[in-house]
């Protein structure tokens, strides 16, 4: 019975936080909009379902490998250096955790795209053909805890993803700014923000994260650009990418969406390395509004 109960209170918190995201961003699509969009397009029921199963079953997945990570560093890490961390103000511990963050999700996140098998999973979130805030759920569950892993890892033998580090709000914060940041990114918006989309990841810089065919495979960083400049996957240019998706189509169904990366007979071979045959990064690609 009180499975139940944490499960039911976990999806009414869920819910109040969807409410709130929607306040916050349907009337900025609507007012700011960068491409019109009906008011129910097609697939907002699965983008909604992805949106309570990747707030809850990547949760668990992740809590068994995460406790055995932090035991093993409990035996090998000198205990002063943990101490160390803890003692860092939040003023430094914030930043840092984020950053350790995003260059470990960077290259989960590359990874996803250079990989055949694990592009079969990201793919999923790829399938987008609109993009709007709530896109940023639509992802395969196997996809989620890969990238997940990739920055968490980081973070917890950094001594940064404890409850202990810098006092327990440390996670919370890191997880928040997380969230807030990556439904921003994926927001129907017109807006150019100048010289911050070169400190701070935005619509514009993640859009062409999610083109079809115009400079694939590039920026894959979660909040701050620069992780993409200094692995050479960076692409900004003054205009907008044409059009969103993937070439190979996916089930408009959730369940067969689900089941796509091991159902799917034919190659999905979008992934290109950076170094093999995609794009070169120029001095002409670097280019900002």
């Amino acid at each position: 019975m009180t499975d139940v109960s944490t499960f039911a209170m976990q999806v009414m918190k869920l819910s109040v936080w969807l409410a709130l995201l929607t306040a916050i961003f349907v009337p900025l699509e609507r007012w700011f909009a960068l491409k019109a969009s009906p008011w129910r397009r097609a697939e907002i029921g699965n983008d909604l379902a992805y949106y309570f199963i990747n707030n809850i079953v990547p949760a668990m997945l992740l809590a068994l490998p995460l406790a055995a990570l932090a035991t093993l560093l409990q035996h090998v890490v000198p205990a002063g250096f943990y101490e160390g961390v803890r003692a860092l103000p939040l003023w430094v511990s914030i930043p840092l955790g984020l950053v350790v963050a995003d260059i470990g999700a960077y290259w989960g996140h590359r990874l996803s795209h250079e990989i055949p098998w694990l592009w079969r999973f990201h793919a999923v979130h790829h399938s987008a053909e609109h993009i709007d805030f709530m896109v940023n759920s639509r992802a395969h569950p196997i996809d989620m805890v890969v990238t997940r892993l990739f920055g968490l890892v980081p973070l917890y033998m950094l001594g940064l993803g404890s409850a202990g580090a810098a006092g327990s709000i440390l996670p919370a914060v890191i997880a928040i700014i997380g969230t807030l940041a990556a439904f921003f990114v994926h927001a129907n918006v017109r807006w150019r923000l100048g010289p911050i989309e070169q400190l701070v990841a935005t619509p514009a810089f993640h859009h062409w994260h999610h083109t079809r065919t115009d400079h694939i495979n590039r920026n894959y960083a979660a909040t701050f650009p620069w992780i993409d400049r200094l692995f050479g996957s960076f692409y900004l240019p003054a205009h907008w990418p044409d059009a969103y998706g993937i070439p190979e189509p996916l089930s408009p169904t959730l369940s067969g969406q689900l089941l796509a990366p091991f159902t799917r007979s034919e190659p999905v071979v979008r992934p290109v390395p950076i170094g093999g045959g995609a794009q070169p990064v120029g001095e002409g690609d670097l280019r900002t509004p």
